[in-house]
């Protein structure tokens, strides 16, 4: 469910919302949280709410990169990660940012909250394509996180680039 098109930033919390997301589990399913920044609170109480359940956050919770406030977008970032039952599919960054004119440098920042929240073993990378094709070029996008992972161990890399995915999804 596309949830951040949702009118109320408490849609997650309904009861007939809820009771849908209570049957997940009872067929070995993942639910991918796609929302906006606003609704990271909800869906750390949704989260609570269903500890069996495993729940992947899409694009990193699409944090206001172009207007460079990771705030409170960070803070929610890191107690929704706090729930060994989310994890986070790194993705969808350059479409926060200035699609024109936006740097490596941009997002950096960003990763580096994502990565010391969910660390290595609850990250997974996500392209976003074609949608991510309005801001950059694939390979460009792609880039971006492969550098960044760079700075990790080779099994650390390969976690976040298949092993986490096939984990989690049951691949």
């Amino acid at each position: 469910h596309v949830v951040h098109d949702e009118p109320d930033d408490l849609f997650m919390l309904r009861e007939d919302f809820m009771a849908g997301i209570g049957q997940l589990a009872g067929y070995d399913l993942v639910y991918e949280l796609l929302l906006f920044p606003r609704h990271l609170p909800a869906a750390r109480r949704l989260v609570e709410r269903f500890p069996d359940q495993r729940f992947v956050l899409d694009h990193i919770g699409k944090p206001p990169i172009r207007e460079r406030l990771p705030e409170p977008w960070a803070t929610d970032i890191r107690q929704l990660a706090g729930l060994p039952n989310v994890f986070c599919k790194v993705s969808g960054m350059v479409t926060e940012a200035d699609w024109e004119a936006w740097k490596v440098e941009d997002l950096t920042p960003y990763l580096d909250v994502v990565f010391e929240a969910f660390g290595t073993r609850r990250c997974m990378v996500g392209s976003d394509w074609p949608v991510c094709t309005v801001a950059a070029p694939y390979d460009r996008v792609m880039a971006v996180v492969m550098d960044y992972l760079g700075r990790f161990s080779r099994a650390e890399q390969e976690m976040v680039l298949e092993g986490n995915a096939r984990r989690i999804y049951g691949l």
